[in-house]
């Protein structure tokens, strides 16, 4: 099914695979896996598996049934380059995705390697925004396997961001999202950490989008930076402009 979702920087989420496994920092705390478990107890039959890989086939084709264009979060509860996800399967998810242009499709990974080496044989239409995750400096490696992933918008999520990110490599790069870790034993993120990123960012002329400062209660926090709220998007509908300018949507 879809979800409305309260994550800032997309509207619904679509999850034609559940569950995923632990790759690196980013993953300790994964709020996909608590709400999984919460789900499974509940008797929710889409999480029997818990959070074992689990390859929705029913909802493949959800998304053709929306007729308002939406921001849709693919795999909010999983990795869409999972090892255990089938080439098949993700051609699948993408001939889904080419068969509704009137979305937009955010996909992210923390898999960087497996979406470089099968990026060539997958057809990526123009309404595709395609992100990895760096957490912190060892997960920079990612961002030179996205740059030969020939998507709409290739974005950063940079969250939960545990560490200095002060010389991110941003050529190719359109947007990048920060935020702090939150739930319980949320590690805490340094103001100096996200004020680099944001530097970064503006050199580049890169969309610089501000999620959370996190924590137990991130609702406490905000998302205010030096007294600003940031939420620049790149092109919203990618495949209606092939220019790369930041829009805002909304302060």
């Amino acid at each position: 099914m879809a979800t409305n979702t309260k994550i800032e920087w997309t509207e619904v989420t679509w999850n034609p695979v559940t569950g995923c496994t632990k790759v690196s920092a980013g993953c300790q705390h994964c709020y996909a896996e608590r709400m999984a478990r919460r789900l499974s107890a509940m008797g929710q039959a889409r999480y029997r598996n818990g959070f074992r890989v689990t390859l929705q086939e029913d909802l493949l084709a959800l998304p053709l049934r929306w007729r308002q264009p939406r921001l849709v979060f693919v795999n909010s509860m999983s990795d869409l380059f999972h090892e255990e996800v089938p080439l098949a399967f993700i051609r699948r998810v993408f001939a889904t995705m080419a068969a509704c242009p009137q979305h937009t499709f955010q996909i992210l990974t923390k898999r960087s390697q497996r979406l470089c080496e099968i990026a060539s044989l997958l057809d990526w239409p123009p309404n595709v925004w395609m992100g990895v995750s760096v957490e912190n400096a060892q997960a920079q490696t990612r961002i030179g396997d996205l740059r030969h992933v020939q998507a709409g918008v290739r974005f950063l999520s940079c969250e939960p961001l545990l560490g200095p990110l002060d010389a991110l490599h941003l050529e190719g790069i359109q947007w990048v999202i920060v935020g702090g870790e939150s739930g319980p034993q949320a590690r805490p993120m340094q103001h100096a950490w996200v004020e680099s990123i944001l530097r970064q960012c503006r050199t580049a002329g890169v969309a610089f989008f501000f999620k959370q400062w996190g924590g137990v209660r991130k609702d406490l926090r905000g998302r205010e930076l030096g007294g600003h709220v940031y939420s620049d998007m790149p092109t919203v509908r990618a495949h209606r402009n092939d220019s790369h300018t930041t829009r805002s949507m909304g302060d």
